[in-house]
């Protein structure tokens, strides 16, 4: 997927800013539905232990406390590793989907050069069924990678693809999954739900980065929400249930005021401070004040 160019990483989350040349101030879709509590404690303690499992070295480095060690490092930063390689090959897959809209528009594209980078990495299976189904769906783009604003609310953030299918405006949000054992597609999360639900929300469009130029959204009037998940044996999408879309949007406002209040506690400063010994004061004399530091007067 394309960096949204308004996008900055910072000590609060992914924010963005209005142009290329002002500050970042609003908090991005993602980062404000990553304030729900999700622990993967789990998965990683899982990845860890199957990778020092499958560690083909094991036997050999089973008599060495050191090589040991080594190994147990290794396994621990597996669960890491394994996310990182998803994340850049959900962002191939993204970018591959990008250019397939940007061809269909007759814009400038590189369809062919991200294809053939994904069959590099052992990966056209996905654009295999991806082409497949933007095919079967006659998926008709109107803004591929766009970028929304809702002041209101104070976010942002950037839609995988508004277009119109059998005459219905939909607005998309693409995720790269991978295979069950039965030969399926994995299931999606329902916070697909919210992203989509946020994204509907918005207020304004991007027209210009550099800048700073927006529009009225003017794809909010009732869009269907689908969630595609892009696997390599099968795409499958799933429209956001409309009678539950009011609950997920409550939700999100109120992780919006969490990630408010989250960035005023850490702008607000340290918050653990250093306490010094206690100061004993003499006999019937009057305590010092020590500032910070603790004061008591001797027992009698």
């Amino acid at each position: 997927m394309t960096a949204p160019l308004l996008a900055h990483a910072t000590e609060y989350g992914r924010m963005y800013a209005r142009s290329t040349t002002e500050e970042f101030s609003v908090p991005s879709i993602t980062t404000v539905i990553g304030q729900q509590a999700h622990s993967l404690d789990g998965w990683f303690s899982y990845m860890g232990a199957s990778s020092l499992a499958a560690d083909p070295e094991l036997p050999a480095i089973l008599g060495s406390p050191a090589k040991v060690r080594q190994a147990i490092n290794k396994a621990s930063k597996s669960a890491e590793t394994y996310r990182d390689a998803a994340a850049a090959r959900g962002d191939r897959v993204h970018t591959y989907c990008e250019q397939v809209a940007l061809r269909a528009l007759g814009r400038p594209h590189r369809m062919q050069e991200y294809r053939e980078e994904l069959a590099a990495n052992g990966e056209q299976a996905f654009a295999a069924r991806f082409d497949e189904w933007w095919e079967l769906y006659r998926v008709e783009p109107l803004a591929p990678e766009i970028t929304v604003w809702n002041k209101t609310v104070g976010y942002a953030g950037t839609l995988d693809l508004v277009a119109r299918i059998n005459g219905r405006i939909c607005l998309i949000d693409y995720k790269t999954k991978g295979t069950t054992r039965d030969g399926t597609v994995k299931a999606l999360d329902d916070k697909v739900v919210m992203q989509l639900t946020a994204g509907m929300k918005a207020e304004e469009s991007l027209v210009d980065p550099v800048s700073g130029e927006w529009e009225p959204w003017r794809y909010g009037d009732n869009p269907m929400l689908l969630a595609v998940a892009i696997g390599e044996t099968e795409v499958r999408p799933m429209r956001a249930n409309p009678e539950i879309l009011k609950h997920h949007w409550w939700k999100f406002c109120a992780l919006r005021r969490v990630w408010e209040m989250s960035a005023d506690v850490t702008a607000a400063g340290q918050a653990l401070l250093p306490v010094a010994p206690p100061v004993f004061a003499a006999a019937g004399s009057v305590p010092a004040d020590s500032g910070s530091a603790m004061t008591s007067t001797k027992l009698a």
